[in-house]
């Protein structure tokens, strides 16, 4: 196998899976369109394998793979800034809830004690209560 119809074929096999994992609801939107970018970038790439050359020349770069690794190295800081910033956010909100959810624990127990009933015994799903986490 070539290795023009082989990066070709991957090219197509990845596009086809994020298509698939988009249509699962596997991978949110957001997400999908930045690799189904790169899969489009690398067909065209396969399929014009001289254009890879007309741009390297273009940009000034002397070996064409240099260009290729070095927008690599882009695409994944990008990659890694953005999930930085969803989980900044998750962790935001996870601060949140758990902070929500001390205040009604220690309401529905002050609630509880003023109608003289029994403390509810903490449930399964209920977490350690001295806050700490098990890991």
């Amino acid at each position: 196998m070539s290795g023009q119809l082989f990066a070709e074929a991957c090219a197509v096999v990845t596009l086809l899976f994020m298509i698939e994992l988009l249509r699962r609801r596997r991978l949110r939107e957001k997400y999908v369109v930045l690799w189904i970018g790169v899969a489009l970038v690398v067909l065209v790439g396969a399929f014009f394998p001289r254009l890879l050359d007309q741009v390297a020349t273009v940009v000034g770069v002397t070996v064409p793979i240099n260009l290729i690794l070095f927008v690599g190295q882009l695409l994944l800081l990008v990659v890694c800034v953005q999930l930085s910033a969803e989980v900044s956010t998750l962790e935001q909100e996870s601060q949140t809830l758990a902070e929500e959810l001390a205040l009604l624990r220690n309401r529905v127990e002050r609630l509880e004690r003023a109608a003289g009933a029994a403390p509810r015994p903490p449930s399964v799903a209920d977490p350690d209560p001295s806050g700490r986490s098990p890991g």
